[in-house]
């Protein structure tokens, strides 16, 4: 490589024009670094470069451009290369490796094929919540996204969504970081370190005085398939993603056992089929031209999707219901509300009726509408240990993997707490 060399200075370097020749680039070399050449090209750019043979093979390690870059920085650059190079590392293999690294979106379309898709019934899941709170790192380079960025996005979810919200999404973002680890990339995850909110579990469900409203809006349900739906999950407590999924060759007929192929602990569940469950199922049976017990109404070989908002009509119509039984709050249901309060206008009313309670300043009870769908589950266990099952039978009936997940169970049977309270009060008070 032909090159002029001198002393770089600012001024000398600023001095050099474009050459009017045929050649594109023009180079010149520094005669107190070795190796330090500073490229002229036609366009004007002046651009730093290191060249040294890196293991037998010439390197050209860009520096930088002149003058953002100064003669005096670009010495020190090319000292810290040539440091590099003289313990055997070639500098070059970063910058190839940063070229080729992946982005964050490229990392969770290879998290969602490679794992994700095959070892998750949620992975739906995986791909709506990534979308939703994810999307603004997806053109960012990974090595690039710190623990502190983590921490402030998981703070923003926790204050405008919620601290479950937050926890699920940490769990995510350290899942899909563990696995590029896993697969070969050699940074850190940025996500270690960052602690979760602390959760208290939900003790929520449907008590003995409001299970009756529930059944009576349950009965309203002019959809066949989405209250047969709801039925299973009272009559099973089983998961409702399991649930949703319920094919016909899972159930045995003759012993009367649903037989789930995978549950949420990695591990097949059978579920036994009491009476009413089972009249359920023979009648779907007699119906169906799908191989779901609660397939889609507008796509047959697809399972229920629709169940959200019956779910919260359902749950509105039995509030208003108890309302309309409460002295105290009776007034607020108009006779047209009271004649109306059916299935089909539930929505309407609702919002009418808490209208009407803002304007009087009057605070309507929540009823049932706190409700959520898998406290249906926690209702079923409930109703087990208030009868007096054991843990270990609550547990088995669950599907639960871990004692401590039954353990919500043991605060919710308080019958042998209230007797040994009345006996001590009996003695306290003779």
């Amino acid at each position: 490589m032909d090159t002029t060399t001198f002393n770089f200075t600012k001024t000398a370097l600023q001095n050099i024009e474009p050459s009017t020749s045929s050649k594109r680039r023009v180079y010149y070399r520094d005669n107190q670094v070795k190796g330090l050449i500073l490229d002229v090209r036609k366009s004007g750019t002046k651009s730093f470069y290191l060249y040294k043979k890196v293991m037998g093979k010439p390197e050209r390690i860009f520096l930088g451009i002149f003058p953002d870059m100064s003669v005096e920085v670009a010495r020190k650059q090319a000292f810290l290369r040539l440091a590099d190079i003289a313990v055997g590392k070639n500098p070059q293999d970063e910058l190839r490796s940063s070229k080729n690294e992946y982005t964050f979106e490229k990392l969770f379309e290879e998290y969602m094929e490679r794992y994700s898709k095959k070892h998750k019934k949620s992975w739906k899941y995986d791909e709506r919540e990534v979308h939703k709170f994810l999307s603004h790192w997806f053109k960012k380079k990974i090595s690039t996204i710190r623990k502190s960025e983590v921490q402030r996005l998981i703070e923003k979810v926790h204050d405008e969504n919620g601290l479950y919200q937050a926890n699920r999404l940490l769990e995510r973002i350290r899942h899909i970081f563990n696995k590029a680890i896993e697969w070969g990339y050699e940074g850190i995850n940025p996500a270690l370190g960052i602690k979760k909110y602390k959760e208290k579990s939900r003790e929520r469900f449907v008590l003995p005085n409001e299970m009756p409203y529930l059944l009576k809006a349950l009965e309203a349900e002019h959809n066949q398939t989405v209250k047969d739906y709801f039925w299973m999950l009272l009559l099973t407590g089983a998961r409702r993603t399991n649930t949703l999924h319920m094919r016909w060759e899972e159930i045995n007929w003759e012993m009367k056992v649903w037989t789930i192929p995978m549950t949420k602990n990695g591990e097949s569940q059978k579920v036994p089929l009491i009476g009413k469950a089972m009249e359920i199922l023979q009648t779907r049976k007699s119906q169906s031209q799908s191989p779901w017990v609660f397939p889609s109404d507008d796509f047959p070989d697809q399972p229920l999707t629709n169940f959200k908002r019956p779910w919260k009509k359902l749950l509105q119509l039995a509030t208003m219901q108890m309302w309309k039984d409460d002295a105290m709050y009776s007034e607020m249901l108009s006779k047209e509300s009271l004649i109306s309060l059916s299935y089909k206008h539930t929505e309407d009313e609702f919002k009418k009726i808490q209208r009407k309670a803002k304007k009087q300043n009057i605070t309507l009870p929540v009823g049932l509408t706190d409700l959520y769908l898998h406290d249906i589950r926690r209702t079923f266990g409930s109703y087990q240990a208030i009868t007096g099952a054991s843990l270990q039978i609550i547990g088995k009936s669950l599907g639960h993997k871990s004692p401590l997940s039954t353990q919500v169970y043991a605060r919710l049977n308080l019958d042998p707490v209230r007797d040994s309270i009345e006996k001590a009060m009996s003695v306290m008070f003779g």
